[in-house]
């Protein structure tokens, strides 16, 4: 039977308070992009491991070790996928500072006993606690100001390039989020995502589930 976790119960809103203290405590001067990889090395003196092959033998990008002291990462993604590579830092650090309990009581160093882990968690404590760390690495990777800032930047400069947002709808939109993912150095999907959750552009479907909403990001 698979095991049950004591997982902390956090809204989107208590998780964005959450990154908000974090980002004051570790990176107070508020510049983009976020400068993930020092954080994890220098504030939280997390080694970083590049690991030739894991996601082709995985299928996974990175992962945070029991005692939270490496993230080992695919080598390709840490080496020639840098948005990548800075979204699988803050998700494996959303675990540190969200999860430290629940990781620490459990004991794995190689992928192979992180999968085992993986597989023998409950499905829906699984989905929650990953929920929490995509939302809170989009959060402190993408901040609410700075993201309302360059938004602003970004609908003048789609402008220019005859593209407005009312009449050239998801050609625009795709403009908008391609420029301030290469400003804030993440994928296009987290942008998206982001400025759905601030509320910045309308939503185009359905609300999503918040256990779920986060899934394909990186």
């Amino acid at each position: 039977m698979p095991q049950r976790l004591q997982r902390p119960f956090l809204s989107y809103e208590d998780l964005r308070r959450r990154a908000g203290d974090f980002l004051r405590t570790h990176h107070p001067a508020g510049t983009i992009p976020v400068p993930i990889e020092e954080i994890v090395e220098f504030r939280y003196r997390i080694d970083i491991i590049p690991v030739p092959g894991l996601q082709e033998a995985f299928e996974v990008d990175g992962f945070i070790s029991s005692d939270l002291k490496t993230i080992t990462v695919d080598a390709l993604v840490y080496e020639r996928r840098p948005g990548r590579c800075r979204f699988t830092l803050a998700h494996e650090l959303a675990h540190v500072v969200l999860h430290r309990r629940i990781f620490q009581a459990h004991r794995f160093r190689s992928v192979e006993d992180w999968k085992r882990f993986q597989r023998e968690m409950d499905e829906e404590d699984r989905r929650w606690l990953e929920w929490q760390a995509y939302a809170f690495a989009g959060l402190v990777l993408v901040p609410a100001e700075p993201l309302r800032t360059e938004y602003q930047k970004a609908v003048r400069v789609a402008g220019r390039a005859g593209l407005s947002l009312q009449k050239a709808g998801e050609v625009a939109r795709s403009y908008v989020a391609d420029w301030l993912a290469r400003r804030f150095e993440v994928s296009a999907q987290v942008i998206e995502r982001r400025l759905d959750k601030d509320e910045l552009w309308p939503r185009t479907g359905p609300p999503e589930e918040e256990s779920g909403g986060w899934r394909k990001v990186r």
